[in-house]
């Protein structure tokens, strides 16, 4: 007997992903339930979800997406755009990036991707 999978799957199964690597835009996604979730590059590097920049924003207390802050006094010095050399489906469930600072480690499955939507929508449901 299959088990009953109690998630709502409309809601973080897409329906098409755009990932605009050779723009260096970002991402966009239509998902089954019809809402659009759309996310720069930038973005999606400051919301790593991986062990090691989940440790990082935490010691820092920056949310997921937020920019690191500099240290008072500190300047600020030349940093390139964050820019994926590559982007590969992982399984069903989610993408992983190849970053330009050579970081690797984080798998955005499809649930963490909608519950980072930042559309006025979204932010509107969460307190």
């Amino acid at each position: 007997m299959p088990l009953l999978d109690p998630t709502p799957r409309l809601a973080i199964d897409p329906k098409s992903v755009q990932v605009h690597l050779t723009a260096g835009t970002g991402v966009d996604i239509e998902w089954k339930d019809g809402h659009r979730s759309s996310y720069t590059f930038q973005f999606l590097r400051d919301a790593c979800p991986c062990a090691l920049c989940e440790d990082e924003r935490a010691k820092s207390g920056r949310l997921p997406g937020e920019t690191p802050k500099l240290p008072a006094g500190a300047l600020p010095m030349f940093k390139a755009a964050a820019k994926p050399g590559s982007a590969e489906k992982v399984g069903k469930y989610a993408l992983r990036f190849q970053w330009n600072d050579n970081h690797d480690l984080g798998i955005y499955s499809w649930a963490y991707l909608r519950q980072l939507c930042r559309c006025a929508e979204c932010r509107g449901t969460r307190k």
